[in-house]
Protein backbone atom coordinates (compact mmCIF):
# COMPACT_ATOMS: atom_id res chain seq x y z
CA UNK A 1 0.00 0.00 0.00
CA UNK A 2 1.40 3.45 -0.84
CA UNK A 3 0.18 6.89 0.09
CA UNK A 4 -1.16 9.66 -2.15
CA UNK A 5 -1.31 13.33 -1.26
CA UNK A 6 0.99 16.33 -1.20
CA UNK A 7 1.58 19.24 1.14
CA UNK A 8 -0.73 19.62 4.10
CA UNK A 9 -3.85 18.44 2.32
CA UNK A 10 -5.48 15.37 3.79
CA UNK A 11 -4.74 11.98 2.25
CA UNK A 12 -7.95 10.76 0.62
CA UNK A 13 -6.89 7.91 -1.67
CA UNK A 14 -4.68 4.86 -1.45
CA UNK A 15 -3.11 2.58 -4.03
CA UNK A 16 -3.33 -1.16 -3.32
CA UNK A 17 -2.43 -4.50 -4.85
CA UNK A 18 -5.76 -6.30 -5.41
CA UNK A 19 -6.38 -9.50 -3.45
CA UNK A 20 -6.48 -12.85 -5.21
CA UNK A 21 -10.02 -14.19 -5.72
CA UNK A 22 -11.06 -17.23 -3.69
CA UNK A 23 -12.02 -20.22 -5.88
CA UNK A 24 -15.62 -20.17 -4.65
CA UNK A 25 -16.08 -16.43 -4.17
CA UNK A 26 -19.64 -15.22 -4.60
CA UNK A 27 -22.23 -12.70 -3.51
CA UNK A 28 -22.11 -9.08 -2.48
CA UNK A 29 -20.75 -7.56 0.73
CA UNK A 30 -21.39 -4.09 2.08
CA UNK A 31 -18.56 -2.20 3.76
CA UNK A 32 -19.64 0.57 6.13
CA UNK A 33 -18.11 2.80 8.82
CA UNK A 34 -20.44 3.54 11.75
CA UNK A 35 -20.59 5.45 15.00
CA UNK A 36 -23.65 5.50 17.26
CA UNK A 37 -26.13 4.37 14.59
CA UNK A 38 -28.30 2.36 16.98
CA UNK A 39 -31.48 4.27 16.13
CA UNK A 40 -31.47 3.10 12.51
CA UNK A 41 -28.88 0.35 11.98
CA UNK A 42 -31.45 -2.44 12.41
CA UNK A 43 -33.58 -1.09 9.57
CA UNK A 44 -30.51 -0.61 7.40
CA UNK A 45 -29.22 -4.19 7.74
CA UNK A 46 -32.66 -5.81 7.51
CA UNK A 47 -33.39 -4.01 4.25
CA UNK A 48 -30.04 -4.83 2.67
CA UNK A 49 -30.20 -8.44 3.80
CA UNK A 50 -33.62 -8.65 2.14
CA UNK A 51 -32.21 -7.40 -1.17
CA UNK A 52 -29.48 -10.02 -1.25
CA UNK A 53 -26.45 -8.74 0.63
CA UNK A 54 -24.46 -11.78 1.75
CA UNK A 55 -22.19 -10.14 4.34
CA UNK A 56 -21.79 -6.88 6.28
CA UNK A 57 -18.28 -5.65 7.11
CA UNK A 58 -18.74 -2.97 9.75
CA UNK A 59 -15.96 -0.65 10.92
CA UNK A 60 -17.04 0.66 14.31
CA UNK A 61 -15.61 4.10 15.09
CA UNK A 62 -15.99 3.92 18.87
CA UNK A 63 -19.78 3.63 19.20
CA UNK A 64 -21.05 4.17 22.73
CA UNK A 65 -24.67 3.21 22.04
CA UNK A 66 -26.17 -0.19 21.15
CA UNK A 67 -25.11 -0.22 17.49
CA UNK A 68 -22.93 -3.32 17.76
CA UNK A 69 -25.40 -5.12 20.01
CA UNK A 70 -28.19 -4.62 17.48
CA UNK A 71 -25.96 -5.81 14.66
CA UNK A 72 -25.04 -9.00 16.50
CA UNK A 73 -28.66 -9.68 17.49
CA UNK A 74 -30.01 -8.99 14.01
CA UNK A 75 -27.43 -10.79 11.87
CA UNK A 76 -26.01 -14.29 12.13
CA UNK A 77 -22.26 -14.63 12.75
CA UNK A 78 -21.62 -15.77 9.18
CA UNK A 79 -23.22 -12.57 7.86
CA UNK A 80 -21.35 -10.07 10.04
CA UNK A 81 -17.81 -8.89 10.64
CA UNK A 82 -17.25 -6.02 13.09
CA UNK A 83 -13.84 -4.35 13.08
CA UNK A 84 -12.97 -1.86 15.88
CA UNK A 85 -11.86 1.29 14.05
CA UNK A 86 -11.74 4.21 16.50
CA UNK A 87 -9.21 7.03 16.45
CA UNK A 88 -7.54 9.51 14.12
CA UNK A 89 -4.38 9.10 12.09
CA UNK A 90 -1.88 11.50 10.59
CA UNK A 91 1.00 10.86 8.23
CA UNK A 92 4.40 12.46 7.78
CA UNK A 93 6.20 15.31 9.47
CA UNK A 94 3.52 17.78 8.42
CA UNK A 95 0.90 15.53 10.08
CA UNK A 96 -1.47 15.35 7.14
CA UNK A 97 -4.81 13.94 8.19
CA UNK A 98 -5.33 10.40 6.92
CA UNK A 99 -8.94 9.70 6.03
CA UNK A 100 -9.78 6.72 8.24
CA UNK A 101 -12.76 5.75 6.08
CA UNK A 102 -10.48 5.35 3.06
CA UNK A 103 -8.10 3.22 5.14
CA UNK A 104 -11.06 1.10 6.28
CA UNK A 105 -12.18 0.57 2.68
CA UNK A 106 -8.67 -0.46 1.62
CA UNK A 107 -8.41 -2.77 4.65
CA UNK A 108 -11.74 -4.40 3.76
CA UNK A 109 -10.70 -5.08 0.17
CA UNK A 110 -7.30 -6.45 1.12
CA UNK A 111 -8.48 -8.65 4.00
CA UNK A 112 -11.97 -9.75 2.94
CA UNK A 113 -12.35 -8.91 -0.74
CA UNK A 114 -11.23 -12.25 -2.12
CA UNK A 115 -14.38 -13.94 -0.82
CA UNK A 116 -16.90 -11.75 -2.68
CA UNK A 117 -17.87 -11.09 -6.26
CA UNK A 118 -18.75 -7.49 -5.43
CA UNK A 119 -18.34 -5.01 -2.59
CA UNK A 120 -20.53 -1.93 -2.04
CA UNK A 121 -19.10 1.02 -0.13
CA UNK A 122 -21.93 3.07 1.35
CA UNK A 123 -22.93 4.77 4.61
CA UNK A 124 -25.56 3.81 7.17
CA UNK A 125 -27.91 6.52 5.88
CA UNK A 126 -27.70 5.21 2.30
CA UNK A 127 -29.83 2.42 0.83
CA UNK A 128 -29.45 0.45 -2.41
CA UNK A 129 -32.89 0.14 -4.00
CA UNK A 130 -33.38 -2.44 -6.79
CA UNK A 131 -35.57 -0.94 -9.54
CA UNK A 132 -35.41 -4.06 -11.72
CA UNK A 133 -35.42 -7.44 -10.03
CA UNK A 134 -35.73 -8.30 -6.37
CA UNK A 135 -32.07 -8.14 -5.35
CA UNK A 136 -29.07 -5.88 -5.90
CA UNK A 137 -27.36 -8.56 -7.98
CA UNK A 138 -30.42 -8.90 -10.22
CA UNK A 139 -30.50 -5.12 -10.62
CA UNK A 140 -26.86 -5.12 -11.76
CA UNK A 141 -27.29 -7.58 -14.65
CA UNK A 142 -27.07 -4.74 -17.19
CA UNK A 143 -23.56 -3.83 -15.96
CA UNK A 144 -22.29 -7.16 -17.37
CA UNK A 145 -19.85 -7.71 -14.51
CA UNK A 146 -17.99 -4.46 -15.14
CA UNK A 147 -15.71 -4.06 -12.09
CA UNK A 148 -16.53 -0.43 -11.21
CA UNK A 149 -20.11 0.86 -10.88
CA UNK A 150 -20.95 4.42 -9.81
CA UNK A 151 -24.35 5.31 -8.37
CA UNK A 152 -25.36 8.96 -7.87
CA UNK A 153 -26.87 10.13 -4.61
CA UNK A 154 -30.63 10.64 -4.55
CA UNK A 155 -30.75 13.14 -1.70
CA UNK A 156 -33.67 13.18 0.77
CA UNK A 157 -34.18 16.05 3.23
CA UNK A 158 -36.43 16.55 6.26
CA UNK A 159 -39.68 15.77 4.42
CA UNK A 160 -41.22 18.49 6.62
CA UNK A 161 -40.69 16.50 9.83
CA UNK A 162 -39.93 18.77 12.79
CA UNK A 163 -39.48 15.88 15.22
CA UNK A 164 -38.40 12.30 14.69
CA UNK A 165 -41.43 10.40 13.33
CA UNK A 166 -42.34 6.91 14.42
CA UNK A 167 -41.75 4.07 12.02
CA UNK A 168 -39.14 3.25 9.36
CA UNK A 169 -37.07 5.85 7.57
CA UNK A 170 -37.90 4.21 4.26
CA UNK A 171 -41.62 4.92 4.69
CA UNK A 172 -41.34 8.33 6.35
CA UNK A 173 -39.15 10.10 3.77
CA UNK A 174 -40.46 10.35 0.21
CA UNK A 175 -39.28 13.79 -0.99
CA UNK A 176 -35.91 14.15 -2.67
CA UNK A 177 -33.92 16.55 -4.78
CA UNK A 178 -35.22 16.45 -8.35
CA UNK A 179 -31.77 16.44 -9.95
CA UNK A 180 -29.25 13.89 -8.59
CA UNK A 181 -26.54 15.53 -10.71
CA UNK A 182 -27.32 19.04 -9.51
CA UNK A 183 -24.46 21.53 -9.48
CA UNK A 184 -25.61 22.87 -6.13
CA UNK A 185 -22.93 22.68 -3.43
CA UNK A 186 -22.75 19.45 -1.37
CA UNK A 187 -25.74 18.01 -3.25
CA UNK A 188 -24.09 15.65 -5.73
CA UNK A 189 -21.74 12.72 -5.30
CA UNK A 190 -21.44 9.01 -6.00
CA UNK A 191 -20.95 5.74 -4.15
CA UNK A 192 -19.48 2.68 -5.77
CA UNK A 193 -19.92 -1.05 -6.12
CA UNK A 194 -16.75 -2.78 -7.28
CA UNK A 195 -15.11 -6.11 -7.96
CA UNK A 196 -12.67 -6.07 -5.03
CA UNK A 197 -10.21 -8.34 -6.84
CA UNK A 198 -9.73 -5.69 -9.55
CA UNK A 199 -9.35 -2.52 -7.42
CA UNK A 200 -5.96 -0.77 -7.55
CA UNK A 201 -6.93 2.61 -6.05
CA UNK A 202 -9.36 3.34 -3.22
CA UNK A 203 -11.16 6.48 -2.10
CA UNK A 204 -14.61 7.17 -0.67
CA UNK A 205 -16.46 8.17 -3.82
CA UNK A 206 -14.39 6.67 -6.64
CA UNK A 207 -12.12 3.73 -7.44
CA UNK A 208 -9.66 2.63 -10.11
CA UNK A 209 -9.49 -0.93 -11.42
CA UNK A 210 -6.61 -2.90 -12.89
CA UNK A 211 -7.76 -3.21 -16.50
CA UNK A 212 -10.04 -0.20 -16.91
CA UNK A 213 -8.37 2.52 -14.84
CA UNK A 214 -10.87 5.21 -13.87
CA UNK A 215 -13.57 4.00 -16.27
CA UNK A 216 -16.86 3.35 -14.49
CA UNK A 217 -20.39 2.43 -15.53
CA UNK A 218 -23.84 3.56 -14.49
CA UNK A 219 -26.51 1.06 -13.47
CA UNK A 220 -27.34 0.51 -17.13
CA UNK A 221 -23.80 -0.52 -17.98
CA UNK A 222 -22.80 2.60 -19.98
CA UNK A 223 -19.12 3.50 -19.59
CA UNK A 224 -17.80 6.90 -18.63
CA UNK A 225 -14.58 8.33 -17.26
CA UNK A 226 -14.46 9.48 -13.65
CA UNK A 227 -14.98 13.05 -14.82
CA UNK A 228 -17.58 12.04 -17.38
CA UNK A 229 -19.92 10.53 -14.80
CA UNK A 230 -20.81 14.08 -13.72
CA UNK A 231 -22.45 14.74 -17.09
CA UNK A 232 -26.20 14.53 -17.60
CA UNK A 233 -25.66 11.64 -20.02
CA UNK A 234 -24.36 9.46 -17.20
CA UNK A 235 -27.51 9.66 -15.09
CA UNK A 236 -29.61 6.54 -14.79
CA UNK A 237 -31.70 5.00 -12.02
CA UNK A 238 -33.53 2.49 -14.19
CA UNK A 239 -32.04 -0.58 -12.51
CA UNK A 240 -30.56 0.43 -9.14
CA UNK A 241 -31.04 3.63 -7.15
CA UNK A 242 -28.93 4.91 -4.25
CA UNK A 243 -31.09 6.76 -1.71
CA UNK A 244 -29.24 9.04 0.71
CA UNK A 245 -31.40 10.03 3.70
CA UNK A 246 -29.23 12.99 4.49
CA UNK A 247 -30.93 14.91 7.26
CA UNK A 248 -34.06 13.12 8.50
CA UNK A 249 -36.10 15.35 10.86
CA UNK A 250 -35.21 18.86 12.03
CA UNK A 251 -34.83 17.47 15.55
CA UNK A 252 -32.18 15.07 14.27
CA UNK A 253 -30.47 17.81 12.28
CA UNK A 254 -30.00 19.77 15.51
CA UNK A 255 -28.58 16.69 17.24
CA UNK A 256 -26.17 16.12 14.34
CA UNK A 257 -24.89 19.68 14.61
CA UNK A 258 -24.42 19.36 18.37
CA UNK A 259 -22.40 16.15 17.97
CA UNK A 260 -19.93 17.85 15.67
CA UNK A 261 -17.72 16.19 13.08
CA UNK A 262 -14.14 14.99 12.74
CA UNK A 263 -13.94 16.83 9.43
CA UNK A 264 -15.33 20.28 10.26
CA UNK A 265 -13.03 22.83 11.84
CA UNK A 266 -15.85 24.36 13.88
CA UNK A 267 -19.46 23.73 14.78
CA UNK A 268 -20.39 26.90 12.90
CA UNK A 269 -18.85 25.60 9.67
CA UNK A 270 -20.53 22.23 10.16
CA UNK A 271 -23.92 23.86 10.66
CA UNK A 272 -23.41 26.08 7.62
CA UNK A 273 -22.62 23.04 5.47
CA UNK A 274 -25.57 21.02 6.75
CA UNK A 275 -28.01 23.91 6.34
CA UNK A 276 -26.76 24.67 2.84
CA UNK A 277 -27.10 21.03 1.82
CA UNK A 278 -30.65 20.75 3.15
CA UNK A 279 -31.62 24.02 1.45
CA UNK A 280 -30.23 22.73 -1.85
CA UNK A 281 -32.10 19.43 -1.51
CA UNK A 282 -35.37 21.11 -0.69
CA UNK A 283 -35.08 23.92 -3.25
CA UNK A 284 -36.38 21.62 -5.99
CA UNK A 285 -38.02 18.53 -4.50
CA UNK A 286 -40.07 15.79 -6.09
CA UNK A 287 -42.05 12.95 -4.55
CA UNK A 288 -40.28 9.61 -4.91
CA UNK A 289 -42.27 6.62 -3.61
CA UNK A 290 -40.18 3.95 -5.31
CA UNK A 291 -38.62 2.82 -2.03
CA UNK A 292 -41.81 2.74 0.03
CA UNK A 293 -43.63 0.88 -2.76
CA UNK A 294 -40.80 -1.65 -3.03
CA UNK A 295 -40.74 -2.24 0.74
CA UNK A 296 -44.50 -2.66 1.01
CA UNK A 297 -44.84 -4.83 -2.10
CA UNK A 298 -42.00 -7.07 -0.94
CA UNK A 299 -43.20 -7.11 2.71
CA UNK A 300 -39.65 -6.39 3.86
CA UNK A 301 -38.97 -6.51 7.60
CA UNK A 302 -37.58 -3.17 8.73
CA UNK A 303 -37.78 -2.86 12.52
CA UNK A 304 -36.69 -4.87 15.53
CA UNK A 305 -37.68 -4.61 19.18
CA UNK A 306 -35.27 -3.64 21.97
CA UNK A 307 -33.87 -7.18 22.13
CA UNK A 308 -33.26 -7.37 18.38
CA UNK A 309 -36.10 -9.89 18.05
CA UNK A 310 -39.73 -10.00 16.88
CA UNK A 311 -39.16 -8.20 13.61
CA UNK A 312 -42.07 -6.12 12.37
CA UNK A 313 -42.97 -6.21 8.69
CA UNK A 314 -43.68 -2.87 6.99
CA UNK A 315 -47.37 -2.55 6.17
CA UNK A 316 -49.21 -0.27 3.80
CA UNK A 317 -50.62 2.85 5.44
Amino acid sequence: MRWFGRGKSSIKKLAIQPPAPFPQRHGIAIVVCVKDEGAYIGEWVLFHQAVGVRHFIVYDNGSTDDTCTILRQTLSPDALTIVPWAGRMTYGEDERFLDCQVVAFAHAILNFGGAFRRMAFIDADEFLLPKKGRTIEEALVATQNFPNISLPWHMFGTNGHKTKPEGPVLLNYTKRSADPLSRREHSTNFKCIVDPCEVVEVSIHQFKTREFGDLTVNDGGHRFTRRGRKSAAFYSNQFLQLNHYYSKSEEEVQAKIQRGSNFATSREKLEAKIRATIANIEADEIEDHAMSEFVIHSAIELTVDDRGQDRVVAQSR
